[in-house]
């Protein structure tokens, strides 16, 4: 058992001093959470191109499985707009019937991921890469409200940003006034809100106000039952028609959402771990969310991650144990029950306004802004170019386009750090000089000291064998102590180092070889080759051990 400790559910450690009061608290935020979710969940699932209930079912099922088989203590799992575009994408062109394989898929690929112990790992995918999709997805979900917001009479939204904008532009005369204020409206509401009240989501406030102002007022302003037939009742099971063809096709957005799912979900535990003074199991929640998106798929959700704002308010409010994150998914279950056919009532602008805001405060702008004026080139190279992929593209060819250019560009900054300088002997200095470089020790006659710096593998050993042959000397030593990794071509570097060596008549000394280098050698039987006495602890035995070769 203690072989899957690391994907044991963080509710069951907690649940071993529960007490009454904690589950007070647990139910009031996961209440208040529920309240927020819900305008969430609705506009999230209508800008995806789903019906409304389904973002519903979505938080009910996979926040449930998130919360119940997770790794963190107050994640609070549900859909997230860092998904909309995606799955607006994957409808586009491969119907329902896509998505929900496509989510069923990435489910299996989190939990494959959370076996393997693959939760450490997504740290390192560059910040660059993060803000810059981050960034392009906020501007596509801000992009595609723009027809509902402004009321405008035109056919459905193309899903490419380039024929979305032209789209928009020739119909830009079409404006609903009347639909543009109540969004207009929306917006001031969730601007303002705030600094009313912290408690009440100013969400929710906007959809009471303009709900009320288009029902009393009686405007012709389009509202959800417009355009959709919204089900009230439980979630259902149904399994998707599977053919080989269309699993296949869905391989590549499944990972996608995989990656996603994993990236935002434990930046969202990181995010409450600060928060609370905790430490989630990165691996338990990877699996906690591959569960909860298989079950989304099973009964007609769409995909699901960890949501930072919602996490966060759980804490805010009290929530300390996966209670609270399930509390709030039955609580939107009794709403999906009982109170979902007044949902049909809810203006299309104010949702628009909704995710506007959505938009602007997922963003992160200022974050990028920041970036571009105090990151290197190579960095801001990658930022924006994830940026503009993921508005023009696709965020798969972003994150993978990006991981690779930002590997590239990590080997060549390696590369131009690492570096092999000669000793100079101390003798051959006058007074001056010595007393400018009062760490320098005597090298014996008969040898050669090289010191490297840097890790050496196969972008930085390419200029390593250029080292002077002076007559009368018979030993060369390298100083590895700022060597602090060494990959296969590192090695075949020292091998042929070697071999030149034994060809000119000297002995090869390595001073002061760390233990990631070390094993490489053993392992590859190159410390025999050299000689476990040429191996060295330190500077000084090495130039002692070089003095004792002098012929």
């Amino acid at each position: 058992m203690d072989a899957f400790k690391y994907i044991k559910p963080k509710l069951f450690s907690t649940l071993k001093n529960y007490t009454g009061a904690q589950f007070a608290k647990d139910l009031v935020a996961g209440i208040i959470v529920a309240i927020i979710a819900l305008p969430l969940s609705i506009a999230l699932a209508i800008a995806s191109g789903v019906n409304p209930e389904q973002g519903l079912y979505t938080a009910v099922v996979a926040g449930f499985f998130i919360s119940f088989l997770g790794g963190s203590r107050v994640q609070i799992g549900g859909p997230t707009a860092a998904f909309v575009v995606i799955i607006y994408g994957i409808i586009a062109q491969y119907g329902m019937a896509g998505l929900t394989i496509a989510t069923f898929l990435a489910g299996i690929m989190m939990i494959i991921m959370g076996l393997l112990r693959f939760g450490d790992l997504i740290k390192f995918i560059p910040k660059t890469i993060t803000v810059g999709f981050t960034l392009g997805i906020a501007v596509g979900i801000f992009v595609g409200q723009l027809k509902d917001f402004f009321g405008l009479s035109m056919g459905a939204v193309p899903a490419e940003f380039v024929e979305k904008m032209v789209a928009y532009a020739q119909h830009l005369n079409t404006i609903h006034w009347p639909t543009l204020m109540i969004g207009m409206i929306a917006l001031l509401i969730q601007i303002f809100w705030p600094r009313v009240s912290q408690k009440i989501p100013g969400s929710l406030v906007a959809i009471i106000v303009t709900t009320a102002i288009v029902g009393f007022g009686n405007l012709s302003v389009k509202t959800i039952g417009d355009l959709y037939t919204i089900k009230a009742g439980l979630p259902t099971f149904t399994m998707p028609e599977l053919s080989f063809g269309l699993v296949r096709q869905m391989i590549s957005p499944a990972f996608t959402i995989a990656i996603l799912a994993s990236i935002e979900s434990l930046l969202s535990c990181v995010v409450s771990d600060g928060m609370i003074g905790s430490h989630h199991r990165s691996n338990a929640e990877l699996v906690g969310q591959g569960v909860g998106n298989m079950m989304s798929a099973l009964f007609g959700g769409i995909p699901a991650t960890g949501a930072i704002a919602r996490t966060a308010a759980n804490v805010k409010n009290g929530g300390r144990t996966p209670i609270a994150g399930m509390t709030h998914a039955v609580t939107l279950l009794l709403i999906l029950l009982f109170l979902m056919p007044y949902a049909s009532l809810i203006p299309m602008s104010c949702l628009a306004a909704i995710l506007i805001m959505v938009a602007y405060n997922m963003s992160g702008w200022r974050t990028f802004v920041h970036m571009l004026k105090k990151a290197p080139k190579s960095d801001i190279a990658v930022l924006v170019i994830t940026l503009v992929l993921t508005v023009f593209f696709d965020l798969v060819v972003a994150i993978e386009f990006g991981m690779v250019l930002a590997a590239f560009l990590f080997l060549k900054r390696m590369s131009d750090v690492a570096a092999v300088r000669q000793w100079v002997d101390k003798d051959s200095l006058d007074d001056a000089e010595l007393s400018e470089n009062t760490d320098l020790k005597h090298v014996p006659s008969n040898t050669v000291v090289y010191e490297i710096f840097g890790s050496l593998f196969f972008g930085a050993a390419n200029d390593f064998l250029n080292f002077n042959h002076e007559e009368g000397k018979n030993v060369l030593i390298l100083r590895m102590r700022n060597v602090p990794a060494m990959d296969i071509s590192g090695l075949e570097a020292l091998e042929e180092t070697l071999e030149i060596c034994q060809k000119r008549g000297m002995t090869l000394i390595l001073s002061h070889v760390n233990k990631q280098p070390y094993h490489v050698m053993e392992k590859a039987g190159f410390v025999e080759k050299v000689g476990q006495e040429n191996l060295c602890e330190n500077i000084d035995a090495s130039l002692k051990r070089a003095a004792s070769l002098a012929k």
